[in-house]
């Protein structure tokens, strides 16, 4: 009888080659850990001002967030403003959906080990408040974000001025049945799942967790 109910108080945890799970797995202490949580990032860090990395980091930043831009809004415009009408002549609201998710794939892909790939001020917002990166380097991060995308825009606007105008620049609009507080509840959600599809991706506590941050990000944000 003791075996059995030796076997009943472990359950799937008595076999040694099986991962511990439920609260047997949180009997280890810190040295049992497979992986190493990073140190808060300072708030101020004056060094990074010296750094080339760091200035290469934002120059990143500033080139994915402008062809972001581009080439998503090309896209919206060639939808909207096809005048035939017709399904078969524009990529449709699907295309739109791939561009916005190849685009954030590729790029990702390309300046996650420059400047981490994020492309989004929601993304370093929320990773400053988890302490992932310093005031400094956010708040330069936000600028270049910020700047590629209004040059990003400008240039689409430059090469096709009366279909960028004749559509209000390929910018959101509340359908038809919904209030915009309805709009504001979708964005809230939507950035919700990206930065914490992000989080999840980059948790220390993922086992292959840089490979998954192309595929997993783009998936959400599509």
């Amino acid at each position: 009888m003791e075996g059995k109910e030796e076997d009943v108080r472990l359950g799937a945890n008595r076999y040694s080659e099986r991962q511990p799970i439920g609260t047997a797995a949180q009997g280890g202490g810190a040295d049992d850990k497979d992986y190493k949580e990073p140190p808060p990032a300072p708030l101020f860090e004056a060094e990074e001002l010296t750094s080339w990395s760091f200035y290469r980091a934002g120059i990143a930043e500033f080139l994915a967030t402008f062809l972001f831009l581009y080439i998503s809004v090309l896209t919206v415009m060639g939808v909207v403003g096809n005048p035939s009408g017709s399904k078969c002549g524009t990529v449709g609201i699907q295309g739109i959906a791939w561009s916005f998710g190849g685009m954030i794939f590729v790029l990702v892909y390309c300046t996650a080990g420059i400047s981490g790939g994020h492309i989004n001020p929601a993304v370093t917002f929320g990773l400053f408040l988890a302490r992932k990166l310093s005031l400094t380097r956010a708040v330069f991060y936000m600028v270049m974000q910020c700047l590629g995308a209004i040059c990003g825009a400008g240039v689409v606007k430059g090469f096709q001025t009366t279909l960028y105008m004749g559509n209000g620049g390929g910018a959101n609009s509340v359908a038809p049945g919904y209030t915009k507080g309805d709009g504001l509840g979708a964005e809230i959600v939507g950035t919700f799942v990206l930065v914490y599809t992000v989080f999840s991706a980059t948790d220390a506590k993922r086992s292959a967790r840089d490979s998954h941050v192309p595929v997993s990000a783009p998936a959400s944000l599509s």
